[in-house]
């Protein structure tokens, strides 16, 4: 398995060993643009894996804050109630950077700037730049993507 990430055309692509395409998702990438330095609200460039899934069997809408479910489902009263919250919500799939200097260690790690791929509200746009760094997917496509990517997948994150 890997993944290409498209920021410009706001797409992820899962391939399978041969190289073809499994499923095609809709995203969205940072509002901030592409960076790879720590609280820059960007999104990293580059090879990366998928370091860690969590949320494996957790309902459509399970609320996630510091990777824990919170026992929360999203909904637009939850929403509206804390509505500065960034919505990480049904599957997590956690990245680290390959690529010493760039997206590794230091200053611009990608895991200890807890990059994901993961679920966001239903309501919220796709398609767009809109995430604080992370990449965002509608719930029903993380789940799916979820279920057919092992940890250890590669993942390319490019302009």
């Amino acid at each position: 398995m890997h993944i290409n990430i498209s920021i410009l055309q706001q797409k992820l692509t899962l391939l399978d060993e041969s190289g073809k395409v499994k499923a095609q998702y809709a995203i969205s990438s940072a509002a901030n643009g592409v960076g790879c330095e720590k609280n820059s609200g960007c999104t990293p460039l580059g090879a990366h894996i998928i370091r860690a899934k969590i949320g494996d069997q957790q309902p459509l809408n399970t609320v996630f804050v510091g990777r824990r479910p919170t026992g929360e489902i999203c909904t637009p009263a939850l929403m509206a109630e804390f509505p500065e919250r960034d919505w990480i919500l049904t599957r997590i799939l956690w990245l680290s950077g390959n690529e010493l200097g760039k997206n590794r260690l230091g200053n611009v790690d990608t895991m200890q700037r807890y990059i994901y791929i993961h679920g966001t509200p239903d309501s919220v746009a796709v398609g767009s730049p809109d995430s604080h760094g992370c990449i965002r997917m509608r719930n029903a496509d993380i789940v799916e993507l979820f279920n057919m990517a092992p940890v250890g997948t590669s993942v390319m994150i490019a302009e």
